[in-house]
Formats: C-alpha cells, structure tokens, sequence
C-alpha cells in the first residue's frame, strides 16, 4: 500500500512540476479583478490535471500488477471503468481553469454526468440515511438510492471548489479526509476502497510539495473536480458495502465543504444574487481579510503571499474538528448526528462573529 502512495505522489510531482514549467501562458489569462484573486503574479491553476495523473497512475498500476502484490482485489479494468467515469467532470473543470468560459451551470450537469456513469457502470446507490422511514423506502427503489447517489456524488466536487481558496487549503483537507476514509476501510479489511483514496492523497501531498507555502501552482476546478468525486464515490461505496459503517460518518467527515456550499447558497440567495455567482464572503475569505494580522515587508507580493499561507491552518484545524470525531466515532449514528448538527451551529457562529467583527484578540495571529 505504501508503494502506492508513494508511487502516485512522484508520478504527481513530475506532472505538476512539468505543468508548472509548461502553463505560464495560460496563467496570464486569468483577470487580476477576479473575486478569487488572494495572490500576486501569474500561476497556472492546472494543478489538478497533475493530481489526476498522479492518481490515475496509482489506480492502474494496482490494477495491473500480476498477481495482486498489493492485495487490493483491483482489476485492470476495474480501474479503467473507474477513469472513464471520472474524467469527463475533471475534462470539465479543466477546461474551465483554461479558458473561464465553461457556465457554472454546464460544469454542474457535467458533474452529474460523471456521477451518473459511476451509479450506472459500478452500481453505486444510498439506500440508508440512519432515519427508518426514509430507508426503507429507498431499500425499496434501487433507482431512487442511485439518484440520491448520483446527487451527492455530483455535488461534493463543487463543495471542494468551494473552499479551494488559499494555498494549501482544499488540498490539506482533502488528505485528512482520504486517511479518515483509508482508516476505517482498513479496520473494515477493504484494502481496495482503501488503496483508491490513499493513490489520491498520495497525488495531492506532490501537488502540495509546489502548492504550499511557495504557491506556485493552483490546484483549479480540475483539482476540486478530482478530489470531490473520488472522495464522494468513496463515501457511498463504504457506506453501502459495510452496514457497520454509520451513514452520518461520511456527513460529519465532509461537514465542512458541505456547510460552506449550504450556508452560501442560502447567503447569496437571500441578497438576491444568482449561488453561482463569485464574491468574496466565503468564510475562508473572512479569515484572511479579518483574522489574519498583516505580515509587514519590504516586499508586497512576498507580504501577501504569507499572509495568504497563515489563512489555511484556520481552516485546517477547523476542519479537523469534525474528521477526528467522525474517525472515532464511525460506528455511532447519534453521537455523529450530534456533532454534525454542533459543527453547523459551531460554524454559523463564528461566520457571524467574524462579520460582527467580535472575534477574540488570542485567535488572530
């Protein structure tokens, strides 16, 4: 297993630093006025097409390696079928980090699209909530749990781009929840489930070697793309293989993301403007601009870039406060309902706090 990790982070860092070197062109068409823009200079935001090679990578050479050294139960082609399902929401994102002028609404039904072939070709479906009523209903429709799937897979990628903001970031996050992921697969002794999000976290730690602190290269929507559907195909195919497995343990675990999207769906709705639309009140953003004191050198692009880097711990700490509890308590409905529901009100609380500028001095830094 550690062979795989291994092999998918070099794999990933060459096709980042290749990507890096090739993409300084592309990165001068990127606006300066852009919402999103928390950083000086042209960088290229192809870092995703590097994490998907890194991770297509890890899959295939698990799947073809005769034999099975790696006890992972993974075919050749069970790996293709999972790439052919997975690539026309990366192509997607992709080409949208290239050009800007994929519609929000088309990179959607694109993502959909992909999450679709994988509850067709690999069967994939939610027929349990935790909530009797409403899982015997879909115990009894097959086609109801794989288009409740269907939405849920199609809809974490555009969670994760989300939060994709600062260096460091999405990405850190997105490794934590892997190895929560790999964790329980492997105490459940699903090395294959556990094998296909350890190669993607292996492939974001070689995109992170040139992401974070240095911010050289973005990850972009193909990035997100990547890690929201090989992390939600993960979820529901854990939570449908093992009844073990609580339902709430993949909520609680991506809490995070998912409240972010909720909360700014409900935020922009209510002034009025279209959820698709970009600005700059996304509570990673908030952090940055009112949380993080400013770093005084002689250098403004260095100035900002540090203060861009002191952004993410915020988030990765908070972000850990529901992925360790998820960790610990897999098992446990209730008690993952209760810190789903805490982490909400956590997170309204100090998005609010922060807006009515009342945050303690001891959290800025």
């Amino acid at each position: 297993m550690i062979t795989l990790i291994v092999f998918s982070f070099l794999v990933a860092s060459v096709a980042v630093f290749v990507l890096l070197r090739r993409a300084k062109q592309h990165a001068r068409l990127y606006g300066a006025d852009m919402p999103q823009r928390f950083h000086a200079g042209d960088v290229p935001r192809l870092g995703g097409a590097g994490i998907l090679v890194g991770t297509i990578a890890g899959w295939l050479m698990a799947g073809l390696q005769p034999g099975d050294p790696f006890h992972v139960g993974w075919s050749a082609g069970a790996a293709a079928l999972a790439v052919v399902c997975l690539l026309p929401a990366v192509v997607g994102g992709i080409l949208e980090d290239i050009t800007q002028r994929v519609p929000a609404r088309l990179r959607l039904v694109i993502t959909l699209c992909s999450a679709a072939m994988f509850c067709w070709l690999l069967g994939l479906g939610i027929d349990r909530v935790g909530i009797p009523a409403i899982d015997a209903r879909l115990a009894s429709s097959a086609w109801l749990a794989a288009i409740f799937a269907a939405f849920a897979i199609g809809g974490l990628p555009h969670a994760f781009n989300l939060i994709d903001g600062y260096n460091g970031l999405a990405g850190t996050v997105s490794m934590l929840t892997c190895l929560a992921i790999s964790h329980v697969a492997l105490q459940l002794g699903d090395r294959q489930l556990a094998a296909s999000v350890l190669c993607l976290a292996g492939a974001t730690a070689g995109f992170l070697v040139f992401n974070y602190p240095r911010g050289k290269i973005f990850a972009g929507d193909g990035g997100a793309y990547v890690w929201g559907m090989v992390i939600a195909v993960a979820c529901v195919t854990l939570v449908q293989r093992h009844g073990a497995v609580s339902p709430w343990f993949p909520v609680l675990l991506l809490v995070y993301p998912v409240c972010e999207t909720m909360f700014s769906i409900y935020r922009k709705m209510a002034r009025g403007q279209s959820p698709g639309a970009a600005d700059r009140l996304h509570f990673h953003q908030l952090i940055f601009r009112r949380l993080v004191r400013p770093v005084f050198l002689d250098d403004e692009d260095r100035q900002l870039l540090m203060r861009n880097n002191k952004t993410a711990p915020y988030l990765w700490m908070f972000s850990a406060s529901s992925i360790v509890p998820a960790v610990l308590l897999w098992r446990n409905t209730v008690a993952l309902a209760i810190f789903s529901l805490l982490f909400v009100l956590a997170y309204v609380a100090a998005y609010l706090m922060i807006v009515r500028f009342k945050v303690p001095g001891w959290l800025r830094f």
